[in-house]
């Protein structure tokens, strides 16, 4: 029932938007193509759709926080304004009106009766099932006969010095939330200070996970970036001094992250290794 919701357009307002036209399978779950996502009407948002992965590992939801419970957080895209647009009460008459769904609540729950807390831990659930762990890399790591070839290996050693400190194994996110220098956006998005207005939280928003990131682009949280060497580019030379700046990028008076060409060639390779095939082809997690 949960993946019937997440697929159900009935959640828009004028039911032409599923959390699925967001969240897209083959995109690990997020918006390939756009740099910020596109709701009802075409109305911009001003954020990338974050990808739906391992969610039961993380404290908190979305690229600025406020949210600290999964059943929750469909309430956001729900009701903004650029996304769905819609209201919870209208949602809920507009699934009494569809025949498979009073069957389906009373399969899962024991009742016909359709109500908010069913629909969103049924979403939830749903969500909580999106589990990416059978990448080369968790094949390696779990000894069943994979192993990384030369620059593979040298790129996860790289890895490990270079990045785990916010991207920590397995999850390869710590799921915290900082400022890694970006320049601020044009519309001043000041990511996790919205939820906390707490002067030092200004800039700072979720450190994603690496995983899939061959089907994830564009990256961070306002896709600015359209490939991965934007992105190493941007930690090698294109750290800006703003408020909040995380210290580890500004160690022994030196903004970013030095890397050589060799470098960014075995770190991608090690990098690709996180890709879960199976993930963004599971039938089980398909709109069907």
């Amino acid at each position: 029932m949960g993946r019937s919701l997440f697929y159900e357009p009935r959640l828009s307002r004028n039911n032409t938007i599923s959390c699925g036209s967001c969240h897209i399978q083959s995109s690990a779950f997020t918006q390939h193509g756009h740099d910020v996502s596109h709701g009802i009407d075409d109305r911009l948002g001003t954020r990338n759709s974050p990808p739906i992965m391992n969610l039961a590992w993380n404290k908190a939801f979305m690229w600025g926080g406020g949210v600290f419970d999964l059943d929750l957080q469909p309430i956001v895209p729900i009701t903004t304004h650029e996304e769905m647009d819609e209201s919870l009460e209208n949602v809920m008459a507009k699934l009494k009106g569809v025949a498979k769904y009073p069957a389906m609540f009373k399969a899962a729950f024991g009742t016909e009766d359709i109500i908010t807390a069913r629909f969103m831990k049924s979403l939830s659930q749903f969500m909580l099932m999106c589990i990416s762990a059978n990448s080369r890399y968790d094949r390696v790591i779990r000894k069943e006969g994979a192993a990384f070839t030369a620059d593979e290996q040298a790129g996860y050693e790289l890895f490990k010095s270079k990045c785990s400190s916010c991207h920590s194994e397995p999850l390869f996110t710590d799921n915290g939330f900082r400022n890694n220098g970006l320049a601020p956006s044009a519309i001043n998005d000041v990511g996790l200070y919205t939820a906390t207005l707490q002067q030092t939280d200004k800039y700072k928003f979720k450190v994603p996970s690496l995983r899939n990131l061959s089907y994830t682009a564009p990256y961070m949280h306002d896709g600015r970036f359209l490939t991965l060497d934007a992105v190493f580019d941007h930690y090698i030379s294109g750290i800006q001094q703003t408020p909040n700046l995380d210290p580890i990028l500004q160690k022994d008076g030196k903004l970013g992250i030095t890397l050589s060409a060799g470098d960014r060639a075995k770190l991608t390779a090690f990098l690709k290794t996180l890709d879960d095939i199976d993930f963004v082809t599971r039938k089980d997690l398909s709109e069907q």
